[in-house]
């Protein structure tokens, strides 16, 4: 997985054919999510366990994010940090749940994590960010020249629409033909490859400037210590297996995601922070998960001994 992350980073100082990281991502993550994440999506939730295990995925979620945001707010307001910063160090705790947690999941525990990672990310990571998430960068940022929407309207996107026609189809249980179903696995093993590839093109060692050190160090921290404690905490509450609590919780303690960056340009934040925020933190994660992922089996064993 790093050396697929590193060929994206190879393409960034290389740019075959003249395209540029940032014109490839663009393409490649539009590819991923207008067609081969929504089928993803609907071939994993079609056949997944909904219900009451969701419902604890997406507390845990919303739990563990918004705790982390608490702190990171008390320490920018203690620090007097300007808004543009604050907001943008703010938006960084969301995990990168889908894009680096769908291969690490993967790798890590088996295929099996697909309908953890979905579930987090649809039920609980992504409507937090696009409504609590939104709510923060429109306090701190400023939306000049552009009309604002609504909360929901974020939630009108491919990978929604999915889940929504796969649950419906699941509780009603429905069944999926075979030639569809042949369709959306061949669909979704492009995403996992086009993410971890994707990560690389977007890492950018020049947004890594001394004088944001003081910024993002509270957020490496936060994102990368204390977030994963407090989910192994709030987990322990969960009445999931240890294998769906160990995937859930290493989930939780991905570094940064890419997409806040959008979030910064359009609603002048500090997006040079944002963007050093994630280098940081996907870098470093290199070690911390590995890391979590040894804590993590270690505590839920103790703890069912």
């Amino acid at each position: 997985m790093t050396l697929l992350m590193a060929c994206g980073v190879g393409w960034r100082l290389l740019q075959p054919a003249g395209l540029s990281a940032e014109h490839t991502r663009t393409v490649l993550t539009s590819v991923v999510y207008y067609l081969l994440l929504p089928a993803m999506v609907a071939n994993v939730l079609w056949t997944a366990d909904i219900g009451v295990k969701s419902l604890q995925y997406t507390l845990l979620g919303i739990c563990c994010v918004s705790s982390s945001m608490l702190c990171l707010w008390l320490i920018g307001k203690i620090l007097k940090f300007d808004h543009a910063r604050l907001g943008a160090i703010l938006l960084a705790v969301f995990p990168n749940t889908t894009y680096l947690g769908l291969p690490v999941l993967e790798k890590a525990y088996g295929s099996w994590t697909r309908s953890v990672i979905i579930q987090m990310d649809l039920f609980s990571v992504a409507p937090f960010l696009f409504t609590v998430g939104l709510m923060v960068v429109r306090r701190y940022g400023t939306e000049a020249n552009n009309p604002q929407k609504s909360a929901l309207s974020y939630l009108n996107a491919p990978p929604f629409w999915a889940a929504a026609t796969a649950v419906v189809l699941n509780l009603n249980a429905i069944p999926c033909p075979d030639w569809l179903a042949g369709l959306l696995q061949k669909l979704a093993a492009g995403v996992v490859p086009l993410m971890i590839f994707s990560i690389g093109l977007a890492l950018n060692w020049r947004s890594i400037k001394f004088a944001n050190v003081p910024y993002v160090l509270p957020l490496v921290l936060i994102k990368l210590v204390l977030m994963p404690v407090a989910a192994l905490f709030f987990a322990g509450y969960m009445t999931v297996d240890d294998a769906h609590k160990a995937a859930a919780v290493l989930d939780l303690s991905m570094p940064s995601m890419i997409l806040g960056i959008v979030f910064c340009d359009r609603f002048r934040l500090d997006s040079g922070l944002y963007a050093m925020a994630v280098t940081v933190t996907t870098a470093l994660s290199l070690v911390a998960l590995p890391f979590w992922y040894d804590v993590i089996g270690t505590v839920l064993a103790l703890h069912s001994s």
